[in-house]
């Protein structure tokens, strides 16, 4: 017993740690400049293809595609030993079913001309998505079994065997889930799809899209697959799976109900970006100590009780920890109490927000805000973004607060517009057609003497001083 109050406290220390610190590492994905759209227009498939490929890849390593890889291993690694061959079909078959769901992303984007990004703003689609991801959870923690029924395990082994097919069946799973990471180069390459209407280049160029993502899936269902079967650790594995798939299905409806992500901002904002980290490290380690991990639901009401209190701390953990990474520095909270100084450096501010919170976008009021920019001969910085785009939110975070892009607005006497592009409406798209828009985020520039400038140009996340050189191109 001693043993595991030891091993639950080294647990609790690590995830603590991790919490706080891995955030602020991870990359959110496809950073500026990875755009197959410019290829593939070009006429440069090969390359074009290549650029898909490895913002597949880049879409891997977001953290809303994380949970998706160990899963992997509980489906192929905790299996009992089985030959090479073997666990190649497996994962084949895995990745070859993801590849199905983002070819059909292609059909549909090249029949309907959607880029289906705005579905991602959908309470209907978004809640459909976190209930999926909280049924999984439920069969991490032990209310059931991922399995297919007998009757059709037995159809199903004389075409090949159940569990090629249930691998199939679990990669299509995967390709839904992580369809929300749509940076760069997924929302390009949909639009540049829709535009064109081929549906052979759609379906091809998306299967090549999940043939990225599933890169980490092959290696760790390939490598990984003599693990042992069962066990305490498998368990307290299927915990953290578990607690994951329910943070992430939160995250999802926060992005998706205006006031659940507004609650979220104004808690990161009291709190502060570090000591959000500090407070989230804390109820991490004191949700891991109750329970989340090392107990089990099924094991009497006290186990139940004290593990259900641990995976509330620890989820209520990762949510503030998500919404004090957006956040100042200095939390309102500590300023409030006399703990903290407010901050007295510039801060980046954005002249016009459209369209405001549940209000339409009003194509005229945009129309008079670049005239009376060129009235004044002021260049504009327009910033197409979205509630559900990773890359977007890393831009607010890293890229406008800093000093050199602060400093460069200031000099250049930038107006900057921010252009809430999560929901779709007819006035919106047409202007993000009118501009050229075909992916979150795009940073568009207009010269003083209003001209929409095709060059300079940001997709996706560029750091603050690249991004500050961009700008310095629009005033010359």
């Amino acid at each position: 017993m001693n043993g595991l109050k030891l091993t639950a406290a080294a647990v609790a220390v690590v995830a603590g740690l991790a919490v706080a610190v891995v955030p602020w590492v991870l990359p959110t994905g496809p950073s500026a400049g990875l755009d197959a759209a410019q290829f593939l227009e070009s006429g440069s498939l090969f390359w074009g293809a290549g650029v898909v490929f490895a913002g597949g890849l880049l879409t891997a390593l977001t953290p809303c595609v994380y949970p998706l890889i160990p899963i992997t291993v509980s489906v192929f690694g905790a299996r009992k030993a089985e030959g090479r061959g073997r666990s190649l079909a497996l994962t084949s078959s895995y990745i070859v079913g993801m590849g199905v769901v983002f070819s059909a992303l292609g059909i549909l984007a090249a029949k309907t001309g959607q880029a289906f990004g705005s579905m991602l703003g959908s309470p209907v689609v978004v809640t459909v998505l976190a209930l999926f991801l909280l049924l999984l959870a439920s069969s991490m923690f032990g209310a059931f079994e991922l399995a297919l029924p007998s009757s059709l395990q037995t159809k199903l082994t004389g075409v090949g065997g159940s569990g090629v097919a249930g691998a199939f069946l679990m990669g299509s799973v995967s390709g839904f889930l992580a369809a929300p990471c749509t940076g760069p180069v997924l929302t390009g390459l949909l639009a540049f799809v829709a535009k064109s209407a081929d549906v052979t280049l759609g379906a091809t160029l998306l299967f090549i899209y999940a043939l990225g993502i599933g890169v980490p899936f092959f290696l760790i269902g390939v490598f990984t697959v003599r693990l042992p079967r069962g066990g305490v650790w498998m368990e307290w594995v299927k915990s953290v799976l578990g607690i994951m798939l329910v943070a992430l299905a939160f995250s999802y409806l926060k992005d998706a109900f205006p006031w659940a992500r507004d609650t979220v901002k104004v808690l990161g904002n009291e709190v502060g970006q570090v000591p959000g980290a500090l407070i989230a490290a804390v109820l991490t380690a004191a949700g891991v100590l109750a329970g989340a991990v090392h107990r089990s639901f099924k094991e009497g009401a006290r186990d139940f009780g004290f593990k259900a209190l641990g995976v509330v701390l620890v989820v209520g953990a990762l949510v503030v920890r998500g919404g004090a990474l957006d956040a100042k520095p200095t939390g309102a909270l500590w300023v409030r109490l006399g703990l903290a100084q407010p901050p007295r450096a510039p801060a980046w501010q954005w002249h016009h927000v459209m369209p405001p919170k549940t209000a339409t976008f009003d194509a005229r009021q945009f129309d008079q805000v670049l005239a009376s920019a060129k009235a004044e001969g002021r260049p504009v910085l327009i910033d197409f973004f979205a509630d559900w785009c990773a890359a977007c939110k890393e831009l607010d975070r890293e890229t406008y607060p800093s000093q050199e892009v602060i400093t460069q607005a200031e000099s250049g006497r930038f107006l900057t517009i921010k252009i809430d592009a999560t929901h779709s409406e007819d006035n919106l798209d047409a202007l993000m057609e009118k501009l050229g828009v075909e992916g979150l985020p795009t940073v568009a520039f207009v010269n003083p003497d209003g001209t929409v400038l095709t060059k300079p140009r940001v997709t996706g996340f560029l750091e603050p001083v690249p991004f500050a050189a961009e700008m310095r191109k629009v005033v010359q």
